[in-house]
């Protein structure tokens, strides 16, 4: 199909959505997550993702094909994220606020679905399976459109979740994968006015900028993440080696990974070579992959690593690469964090309340941590079944997008002869 015909066949499925009730939508969720475990879309998903995986071979990065990479234990746990969203409340009629004037007038705020809800997003094939879910259960119809590199993945993914649909009456172009990966199609989303009421990007800040830029439809901007761990000097600095570990390596490729670490000076001295030891020789000995360290002029006067570069504090690796910096204190650390941040997750390890009060009270991104990982910025871990994404902007939605946030809503006003 050509994505005009996609645009039209969203739009028509779209009522036929919004008017199914809780109990059709959740079935067909079910019947979706059941669909991709089935023995054949199984073969069928990991056979698309092979070809997938060794057209991109050579062509990106080792931390990116694992994000690409899909197993039949990951297949199995996008079903499981499909089952979480089916078991969350219907967030659609749900009322907002109840208001009964002098005259009579009980007005209801009430919530709706979006429509036509389009996601672009990159080399993710479990996001296809998390936007879908998370759209029909909000009562919207989605479009998918994926990158290259994992376009045979998300088209077998597809297939399998449109079994589910059509075996329990809904349109199955509710899910809609574009076929054609060429920017023409992007750029057709970011401007198909009166077919997409809402957009939403997801992947790197190239992508998301071209959509903030150029999109005629709604637009939600998701997370680029420049994220940092701020170590005061109060710390439990075992605490630490393991968050910061946590928050760096166990997958550098996604958005809430650390990117940054700032260490107060009073305890640099000590903690940085602890630091430099975890995530150099003793990941090395344990067969893992070690973390380089981008340091700046007073880090790198106390532990080995590669100077910093001008742009090392303003970059989002994705890869097995953080950035160290020395401050002098918590409001240091605050104005670098302001001053480089894209907003979207930070944390601060210590013991000191007033200096974790301000620091949560003052840092203006999508969620501030206390005493553990960056890492738990995501639907799932914060009980959303899954995420759309995870919005750094302030209007509509911030921070993991689930259900609440796809829809919007309308005021239904009940009356008895009232006039004005």
């Amino acid at each position: 199909m050509t994505t005009q015909e996609i645009l039209e066949a969203a739009r028509g499925a779209k009522t036929a959505v919004a008017l199914s009730d809780s109990g059709t939508r959740d079935s067909a969720l079910y019947g979706m997550a059941d669909a991709l475990c089935a023995p054949e879309s199984m073969d069928a998903i990991l056979a698309a993702n092979a070809e997938d995986m060794a057209a991109a071979k050579g062509r990106i990065s080792d931390v990116m094909l694992d994000r690409l990479a899909l197993t039949p234990q990951r297949i199995e746990a996008m079903a499981k994220g499909i089952r979480d969203v089916a078991a969350l409340p219907d967030p659609v009629g749900r009322v907002l606020s109840h208001i009964e004037r002098p005259n009579g007038l009980v007005i209801e705020k009430t919530a709706v679905p979006m429509g036509v809800i389009a996601i672009i997003y990159e080399s993710r094939p479990n996001v296809t399976s998390d936007a879908a879910a998370l759209a029909i259960k909000s009562g919207n119809a989605c479009i998918l459109r994926c990158g290259k590199e994992a376009w045979r993945s998300a088209n077998a993914i597809v297939q399998a979740l449109r079994q589910g649909l059509r075996a329990n009456g809904l349109p199955e172009t509710a899910v809609c994968l574009i076929e054609d990966t060429t920017h023409a199609s992007a750029n057709a989303l970011m401007t198909a006015v009166g077919y997409v009421d809402l957009l939403i990007p997801r992947g790197g800040a190239g992508l998301i900028r071209a959509c903030v830029e150029n999109a005629k439809v709604p637009c939600i901007q998701t997370g680029t993440g420049i994220c940092h761990i701020f170590v005061d000097d109060t710390a439990d600095q075992t605490k630490a080696l393991d968050i910061i570990e946590n928050a760096k390596a166990s997958r550098p490729s996604v958005c809430n990974a650390e990117e940054v670490c700032l260490v107060h000076s009073a305890i640099a001295s000590e903690f940085l070579p602890k630091l430099a030891q975890r995530l150099g020789p003793d990941r090395t000995a344990k067969g893992l992959h070690p973390v380089e360290l981008r340091l700046d002029e007073r880090a790198a006067a106390l532990i080995p690593g590669t100077p910093a570069g001008p742009k090392d504090f303003d970059t989002e690796f994705l890869d097995y690469i953080l950035a160290v910096k020395v401050v002098d204190s918590v409001e240091e650390a605050i104005a670098h964090i302001a001053a480089h941040s894209t907003g979207h997750s930070e944390a601060i390890l210590t013991r000191t309340d007033a200096h974790a009060a301000l620091f949560t009270a003052a840092v203006d991104s999508a969620a501030v941590y206390v005493n553990c990982s960056t890492r738990f910025t995501d639907g799932g871990e914060f009980g959303l079944g899954c995420e759309m994404g995870i919005s750094t902007q302030k209007l509509h939605a911030r921070g993991p997008m689930g259900l609440g946030e796809l829809c919007s809503y309308k005021y239904i006003i009940h009356g008895n002869g009232q006039t004005r």
